[in-house]
């Protein structure tokens, strides 16, 4: 029985990842999360009391797994230098691997529909890379600027190059990869300060 629960309710998680994905939001009814999900609309509500519960739900998963690929081996790496090149692997190839949840945080992170109080929640799982961003404005790796530009930077410069290889479909994937990182390091870093 609980296996059952669990089944259709991530078979309703599935179907709204789609279908927000696709047609947003407001154009996305329970209705229609219910029929791809293959399940009665009443057992959508069993699940989630709104729509927002929903999306809100759906976000912070979504989130909890990306947090858990990108902060994945970044510790033991040696140099801060890696440590940030270990993350940005992480972020880019999960964002490759996983295109739809990918496209859904970056449609929906700075969404009305997501609550503050989610916002909130998620940002705890991301502490390891806010710390990361610190000890590098810390130890004088990273130019003086604002933590928060710092990781909006990171983070934004990853879905470009996510898109560059979903939509140009580079020879060499891993080539890609790294140069994004090396204009990310360049941009970010003390030593390439234009002033």
């Amino acid at each position: 029985m609980k296996k059952q629960v669990e089944n259709k309710k991530a078979a309703l998680l599935q179907a709204a990842l789609k279908l927000f994905t696709e047609k947003g939001f407001h154009g996305t009814s329970t209705a229609q999360i219910s029929k791809e999900a293959g399940v009665a609309t009443g057992t959508l509500f069993n699940y989630f009391p709104t729509k927002e519960h929903l999306i809100n739900d759906l976000y912070f998963e979504v989130k909890e797994e990306l947090s858990s690929r990108m902060g994945q081996d970044v510790q033991i790496q040696k140099t801060y230098r890696e440590k940030l090149r270990k993350m940005w692997y992480n972020l880019v190839e999960w964002g490759i691997e996983n295109q739809e949840k990918f496209h859904f945080v970056g449609q929906f992170c700075s969404s009305p529909s997501i609550t503050s109080h989610t916002r909130e929640v998620v940002m705890e799982e991301y502490v390891f890379f806010h710390d990361l961003v610190m000890e590098g404005l810390a130890n004088g790796e990273l130019g003086d600027y604002p933590a928060e530009m710092i990781t909006t930077m990171f983070y934004q410069s990853s879905r470009t190059i996510v898109d560059y290889i979903l939509y140009s479909e580079p020879q060499d994937r891993d080539r890609a990869i790294e140069n994004g990182f090396q204009v990310v390091w360049s941009g970010l870093t003390r030593n390439n300060l234009l002033f």
